[in-house]
């Protein structure tokens, strides 16, 4: 399975994403850092990303190269992470076939009404225990 991790800014979400998927699923499981900006790719890759690549052409080109796209619900709003994630990149990353696991944080003004808040640590382990339930049905087909 190939997974993009999505993240900008100071890259600390990719960064925790990166790390508890390395450490839970298998070793043969392909992660691509994909940041909005140099320093969050690097920390991703630091984490344990196979592979990274930053900024507006590497988030369009590979969206439709991975299985499952990760990271916070704000990758496909336009102008999120204080605007790091432009229109183009929202729009690639929403029309991506890869199914699509975010996590209900933003920086923008948009609430997700009745979803639980919870610290990220708790939101990662949930996206942890999805991600493995993909695995197993892509395996058991």
């Amino acid at each position: 399975m190939r997974i993009a991790i999505i993240d900008g800014q100071g890259g600390g979400i990719g960064r925790l994403i990166t790390d508890q998927l390395r450490k839970n699923l298998p070793p043969t499981t392909e992660i691509i850092a994909i940041g909005t900006n140099s320093i969050a790719t690097s920390l991703m890759l630091k984490a344990g990303a196979n592979e990274g690549a930053s900024g507006e052409n590497a988030v369009v080109h590979n969206v439709n190269e991975v299985d499952v796209i990760v990271g916070p619900l704000g990758i496909i709003l336009a102008h999120s992470m204080r605007g790091e994630l432009t229109a183009k990149m929202a729009e690639a990353i929403a029309g991506s076939k890869a199914k699509k696991l975010l996590l209900p944080l933003t920086l923008s003004k948009v609430e997700v009404v009745g979803v639980q808040h919870e610290p990220l640590p708790h939101q990662v382990e949930k996206l942890v225990d999805k991600l493995k339930e993909l695995m197993e049905v892509k395996t058991d087909v």
